[in-house]
């Protein structure tokens, strides 16, 4: 079996939406939960391939992308977004190459459990 076969399985398993995005704001993967989310929940056509921007309509949301990627930059920490409607905590997560290089982030939600 090989690791990328093993890492979808990974990723598809985790019970929420986790979704790709390089550091040309482009999509390049989506778990089974995100495409639920986003083509069937929310309606939005095939996304790979496609800019976040495409998935956010306000210049809010897309100035908050861009902040907090470049913010990843230089301390390569997970940025916490928001609570969305279903009480999930949506994060942004960096992923680094094996050199250290930011090459992108990907967007995951949890649960949001504080009582």
């Amino acid at each position: 079996m090989d690791n990328e076969t093993i890492m979808k399985g990974i990723l598809d398993s985790y019970p929420y939406p986790i979704l790709f995005v390089d550091d040309t704001y482009t999509i390049r993967f989506m778990n089974r939960y995100a495409q639920y989310h986003y083509y069937q929940e929310r309606g939005y056509g095939p996304l790979i391939g496609k800019s976040i921007f495409d998935c956010h309509d306000t210049q809010a949301a897309k100035e908050r992308i861009r902040s907090a990627f470049e913010k990843m930059k230089s301390d390569g920490k997970e940025i916490f977004i928001k609570v969305n409607s279903r009480n999930q905590r949506l994060y942004m997560q960096p992923v680094r190459d094996d050199t250290g290089r930011l090459i992108g982030f990907f967007e995951r939600f949890e649960l949001n459990l504080q009582l």
